[in-house]
């Protein structure tokens, strides 16, 4: 009797590539980065928000998300953080905000680049905000006590 090891049955999905588009470089993130921060911080909610959390000079934090945003369009392991449990310390944040924060900063990028080049920049965000609502929201109910099936 043969035995199959179960994954070789499954379909793994397909890494994402680097973004490989003339001009799409550290330099052109780093605009969209500013540029979107700039709006943040005049929002009249998510700007109180950021505003309690980055205190001082604000460069670190746009170096930072430069960073991270050229690891996840250009795959440069230049960012070496963890957002999900920065995120997790944000009390005042709602599920909500980050409707906010995904419509500037698809507008940002549809001011910034090509459609097709956006639409690129947009859906990976789209995934992070997911991941960071399931990791901010999301919550089990309890297992009813005493229960039995």
């Amino acid at each position: 009797m043969t035995v199959k090891p179960v994954l070789t049955d499954r379909v793994r999905p397909v890494a994402e590539q680097p973004l490989d588009h003339a001009g799409i470089d550290r330099a052109s993130i780093g605009r969209l980065v500013r540029q979107f921060y700039a709006k943040v911080r005049s929002d009249e909610r998510l700007g109180p928000i950021f505003a309690r959390e980055i205190t001082g000079a604000w460069d670190p934090h746009l170096e930072k998300m430069t960073a991270f945003w050229c690891s996840v369009i250009l795959k440069s392991g230049d960012y070496h953080g963890r957002p999900a449990p920065a995120h997790l310390k944000l009390q005042d944040v709602t599920e909500a905000d980050f409707g906010i924060w995904q419509d500037l900063f698809g507008e940002t990028a549809a001011e910034l680049f090509a459609p097709e080049t956006a639409a690129v920049f947009v859906d990976r965000a789209e995934r992070i905000a997911t991941s960071l609502k399931l990791a901010m929201f999301f919550r089990l109910a309890p297992a009813a006590a005493g229960g039995s099936e």
